[in-house]
């Protein structure tokens, strides 16, 4: 079993605790994860404002090649991180699964190296110039959930170095190997200092939020967990860009032909067996279409094979944790008291493993959990409308906001349709379709600030006017 230890300085540090990380799949302990103190937090934080003094002052372009360097280094070592991620959260090697995620790590890292700050003159006038600049604002602290951990690391940690800051980033404690050996490979194409990793649960994350000397904080997870981060920041004023969760509404006009978009519906609700922010949560179709829908969904739904994730045949795995296995469980088995009828899945699978089958659910609608809450798995409840109006208000009923769609073969009526919805993304005729080059953030309770993009770059960044008169005699 390899050895895992925290990143601090430029060098892998040991720990005196360790927490065992198990595979969801089959139970196996994958590694041991290690658990830092607070004062080898204090340690990480102290290396990252060190290093940043001398980062900060770096040519853009030696800044460009280090990220162009880290592209590479992810690439090489593709097959190793995608191993030790399918083992540790459970998602299958092929498909939308492990060598997808670094393959989306190597595609962020390499348009983010792309991205410049430029100096945007604001003024230039006989008497006046006056400049517009964008400055590192020091040690981001980065909190990464469970359900993506490389490739929201990539997120969080790629911008960062690219504008000038250093990194402290933690990982969830239910998939912290594979964060920790990205972060060891990184770490050695980079000066000490610039990024360093600790682990540990979820008071080291409040430690960090509290720290004195991180100037922003990025996460990504739950509202309620976000609100906390919030809370705890509020001393110390820092910077926040908090992606947080999403009950994601598609509606489906009468217009469409079921058959044609049931593979695409069933993707966006299901990739990473549901555990995505941006995956598609409620489903509203149209009365006259609603029997028809349900049956193409079920039926797509049912062809998808689901196992270990080391077997290649398979494209689902499990539901990484058993905190998340049961809300799903006691979700799905509240939706079918209240009259909810399961098309396909509806229990969980028995044996070995967090395994709980994709599960189309009809007859529900709002005032059950499956369709008021995030169910964050491989449930979704179809609900069926009448009014178009009805559907855009029951839609953003939600206090969520971040993604939502529209699925019509009318573009023009879907996009204005797609523009009512309260969400910080809105797709037409698909669903999750995130992409560096396009900003992606949340609203209403998703959370603020985004990510990706010149936008999500600038995030990284404070802003510094350089007014310089030109009168004479000076």
């Amino acid at each position: 079993m390899s050895e895992y230890g925290l990143v601090i300085d430029g060098k892998k540090v040991p720990t005196e605790k360790w927490l065992e990380v198990k595979n969801p799949a089959t139970g196996e302990v994958v590694g041991e994860c290690p658990v830092a103190t607070k004062a080898q937090l204090d340690e990480a934080v102290t290396a990252a404002a060190r290093a940043f003094r001398s980062w900060s002052r770096v040519p853009d372009e030696e800044r460009v090649q280090a990220v162009q360097h880290i592209a590479g280094v992810i690439e090489a070592n593709a097959g190793e991180l995608a191993t030790l991620l399918t083992r540790e959260q459970g998602k299958p090697l092929k498909g939308m699964g492990s060598e997808f995620e670094l393959g989306g790590c190597i595609a962020w890292t390499s348009a983010t190296a792309a991205l410049q700050l430029p100096v945007k003159v604001l003024d230039d006038s006989p008497r006046t110039r006056v400049e517009l600049h964008r400055k590192p604002v020091g040690v981001v602290g980065s909190i990464t959930p469970w359900n993506w951990p490389l490739m929201i690391a990539i997120w969080h940690v790629i911008p960062a170095i690219r504008s000038g800051n250093t990194v402290v980033i933690k990982p969830s404690p239910y998939t912290p190997l594979s964060t920790l050996r990205l972060v060891e490979l990184i770490s050695e194409v980079l000066p000490a200092g610039v990024i360093n990793a600790v682990a540990g649960k979820d008071e080291l994350g409040q430690a960090m939020t509290e720290h004195p000397d991180i100037q922003k904080i990025v996460f990504t997870g739950s509202c309620a967990t976000g609100r906390k981060v919030m809370g705890s920041a509020a001393a110390t004023l820092k910077r926040l860009t908090l992606e947080l969760g999403g009950n994601d509404a598609g509606i489906v006009l009468p217009d469409v032909d079921p058959a044609a978009v049931a593979e695409s519906i069933v993707g966006g609700a299901f990739i990473n067996n549901g555990q995505t922010c941006a995956a598609l949560k409620r489903l509203y179709v149209h009365d006259s279409i609603y029997d028809e829908m349900c049956d193409a969904l079920a039926a797509v739904a049912t062809r998808i094979p689901m196992g270990d994730g080391m077997d290649e045949g398979n494209l689902q795995g499990p539901i990484q944790n058993k905190m998340q296995y049961d809300k799903i469980c006691s979700m799905v088995e509240e939706a079918l008291e209240m009259g909810g009828k399961a098309l396909c899945g509806g229990a969980p699978s028995g044996g070995t493993g967090y395994f709980y089958p994709l599960t189309i659910i009809r007859d529900v609608s709002e005032g059950c959990r499956l369709v008021d809450e995030e169910q964050f798995g491989p449930a979704l409840p179809v609900i069926r409308y009448f009014d178009i109006d009805d559907a855009i208000e029951r839609a953003n009923r939600c206090e969520n906001g971040l993604g939502g769609s529209i699925w019509s073969r009318d573009l023009a009526k879907a996009a204005e349709l797609a523009g009512r919805l309260e969400c910080g993304t809105a797709w037409v005729n698909i669903h999750g379709d995130i992409r560096p080059d396009v900003p992606f953030g949340g609203v209403k309770q998703s959370g603020f600030g985004v990510e990706f993009a010149q936008e999500g770059l600038e995030e990284y960044t404070s802003v510094q006017i350089v007014n310089i008169a030109r009168g004479e005699g000076l």
